[in-house]
Parts: C-alpha cells; structure tokens; sequence
C-alpha cells in the first residue's frame, strides 16, 4: 500500500495522551496526579485530555470503590477539567439506578463502566459505558455492560469513546465509523499483551479510516503491571506526530480533514 502524504495541519484538536500510574484502590493520589497532568497539558495547549480507563482506582473488580455517576469522583474529575479550561475524558468505576428497577419495586443500583465526557465548564456532556466486560477477570461478574453509543463533537472533530476491551470487537467501530473521524479509547491493557495493544489500535484506524487515540495507564494495579504505550493512528495507520508539555506528557493534533481525504481517495467505507 502507498503511502498517503498528511495535509499541513491548517485546523484540528490538540489531545494530550494522558498516561499515568493509576493510584491501586487510592482515589486522593489518583486525582491528584490527574490534576496535575491535565493542569500541565493545558499549559501546553492541550484542548482535550484523556485519561486511563477507572482512572481513580485503577481495574478493580471490587464494587465498594465504584462512587455515583452522579457526583462522587466524576464531580472531582469535573471540577480538574474546570480549572484547567479543557475537555477531559476519563472512565470510572461508577454505581447508578438501573434502568430495569427492582423485583421488590425499589430503586436498583448498578455499577458501570462508565467513559465520561466533559466539557471545559465542568459539565458531564455524555456517558459511555463500557459494552464489552471482560469476562476473563470476572468483570462481567461485577458490572452491567451497556449498549449505547455516544459521539460527541469537540471543535469540529466527531469522537467516540470507548473502553480498553472494546478494542477486541471491531464491530463496535465499525457499526459507526461513518459518522466519526476520532476514536479515543481508555484503557487499562496489561504489559503482557501491549503487542495485541499496538497491533489492534493501528487496525482500528486502518479499517474505519479514522483516528484512533488509545491512552493506557502504567505502573501496578493489584497485581498487574502496565507499561502505558499511549498512541495516536492516523486514518492511514501512520502514528501521529507528537510533542510534549513542560511535564513530559505527550500531545498530538487530529484533524478531520485527513479523514475527508483518506475517505475521498479510498472511498472504502462505501462498500460496507
């Protein structure tokens, strides 16, 4: 396959891949590490910011962390993206009602998976929950999946979030690559499988024509360790070019016109 030249950048969204060592079950140093590395991005320009899957406590299995979607921790990631001015996505480990109620007729409570998407005024604008639970560490066991899809549009670029083993189902992409030009993609993926991480990520982007921005988290959660290997594909399969903050966080800039013209040139979509 030939490559395919990338267009001078003239418009786009500069997105800081957010990798981090997740506190284990220690909300307060997890929110205080992502405080300061959302404070740092903007600083650097960042409009965006991703941070890893269950970003407070890392991949737990144990319900008595999960806070409510409505406040609790997703109130404190809120505030981080207020006073930064940026947008933030980030997923928890999050309680709600269920949408099935309960035998006895009072309110049910069930934990998710919840990817959030907040705006630079601190407001919680969209909610993905993760569709895929991975039953392997009896995350089917603990949470209820979801089934919706959700797209948000942030200075002109179409984003879908999904979550860490979602990445394993391509139909999930698939079934909305049209209307999308980014997806961005929260994970906790162990290091004993990042060549499954860096080989399904490009694909994602190559098969959708469509950026894909996979942020990880490093570091130790129970007893997994995690080596990050955030990344950004361009609709070609090309990494992204990257710069870094003050900090060292890695940033790139994902323009929607690339995806107009990977989709222009090789109309592949069309023949879904």
């Amino acid at each position: 396959m030939a490559a395919v030249a990338p267009r001078p950048l003239d418009s786009g969204l500069r997105v800081a891949l957010g990798e981090y060592d997740i506190g284990w079950h220690d909300p307060e140093t997890s929110l205080d590490r992502a405080r300061a590395l959302v404070a740092d991005a903007a600083s650097a320009g960042a409009r965006l910011v991703v941070l890893p899957e269950m970003t407070t406590t890392g991949f737990t299995m144990d319900r008595s962390q999960a806070t409510p979607l409505a406040g609790g921790h997703a109130a404190r990631l809120a505030a981080i993206a207020a006073d930064a001015g940026v947008w933030l996505i980030a997923s928890l480990a999050a309680t709600e009602a269920s949408p099935l109620g309960s035998t006895d007729g009072g309110e049910a409570v069930r934990a998710v998976n919840a990817a959030l998407v907040i705006d630079p005024a601190g407001s919680v604008v969209a909610v993905y929950r993760k569709q895929k639970l991975f039953a392997f560490a009896g995350e089917d066991e603990h949470y209820s999946p979801g089934s919706d899809t959700v797209t948000v549009t942030i200075d002109g670029v179409r984003i879908a979030p999904l979550v860490c083993y979602d990445l394993r189902f391509p139909e999930l992409f698939r079934a909305r690559a049209r209307d999308v030009d980014a997806f961005v993609l929260v994970a906790n993926w162990p290091a004993a499988r990042r060549l499954h991480w860096d080989t399904l990520t490009r694909a994602r982007a190559i098969e959708n024509q469509a950026w894909v921005i996979a942020v990880n988290r490093t570091g130790t959660g129970g007893t997994i360790a995690y080596d990050g290997g955030s990344i950004a594909w361009d609709p070609w399969g090309d990494r992204a070019p990257e710069t870094l903050s003050p900090a060292g966080t890695r940033l790139v800039t994902i323009d929607p016109h690339r995806v107009a013209d990977i989709r222009g040139r090789y109309p592949f979509l069309n023949d879904l």
